[in-house]
């Protein structure tokens, strides 16, 4: 695996699971490069990431007392990346998805990223229920600004996702952008008293997935339920091919 890789999560809507999908990517690339992961958490709001013990997480705050992208702090998380050999996971948050967005544009951090021998993906996450058109939204806007690969999440916790009984791959913003997509990753519900509840508490106590399994909080049937959604997603990265 090419470790020059440079992982943004980026969504404009805010408690859709942007965290819980960069704490994920930690995990992933973590056990597929020895812990050759590099964590920063941009989100001034929650700092949900760097709440992660099993992680090494750099938070870097970037707005400045009139809430606008301080750009001398997110210039040195450019710098930072650059510097480092591990690939890197960017986790930001709601409120600064915009001014980010007008940063990340305006000063090319893409291809001065790309230009520097770094591989770039986004990560962005589209939620059923009464998020869905808010994340859809937020999704196009960043499609139609950046010209990295992305990977679409399709969390299906708040319900199923899809409009007039069209899925997303079935979408007028999936055909558009179709060649821009580099993967789609599904979480699925499963049972809400399940493994609903399991992944829930899992995300409550900032644990890994390793961690849960070793954790008394946890018994075997439920250890069981998280190494099938460990499994799954996992999976679907693979196939990805990162």
């Amino acid at each position: 695996m090419n470790k020059n890789q440079v992982h943004f999560t980026l969504q404009g809507k805010g408690g859709v699971g942007k965290s819980f999908i960069s704490a994920i990517l930690v995990q992933y690339f973590g056990h597929k490069t020895s812990g050759q992961v590099q964590a920063f958490d941009t989100d001034p709001v929650n700092d949900t990431l760097s709440q992660y013990e099993g992680f090494t997480t750099e938070r870097i705050d970037i707005l400045d007392s009139g809430n606008n992208i301080n750009a001398r702090e997110f210039d040195g998380l450019v710098e930072k990346i650059l510097a480092t050999d591990r690939i890197c996971v960017i986790d930001n948050g709601a409120s600064t998805f915009v001014p980010l967005m007008a940063y990340m544009v305006e000063n090319k951090v893409i291809p001065l990223l790309e230009q520097s021998g770094k591989q770039v993906f986004i990560h962005s996450v589209v939620t059923g229920g009464q998020a869905f058109s808010d994340t859809l939204q937020g999704l196009a806007v960043m499609l139609q600004e950046q010209t990295a690969p992305v990977v679409v999440w399709l969390n299906e916790f708040y319900g199923a996702i899809e409009r007039d009984g069209k899925t997303f791959q079935q979408s007028a913003l999936y055909a558009d952008f179709k060649q821009r997509i580099r993967g789609v990753v599904t979480v699925e519900k499963g049972n809400a008293d399940t493994f609903g509840r399991d992944m829930e508490l899992m995300g409550k106590n900032k644990l890994t997935f390793d961690q849960a399994l070793e954790s008394p909080m946890f018994g075997i049937m439920p250890r069981q339920r998280l190494k099938m959604v460990r499994e799954a997603i996992f999976r679907q990265l693979d196939d990805i091919g990162f």
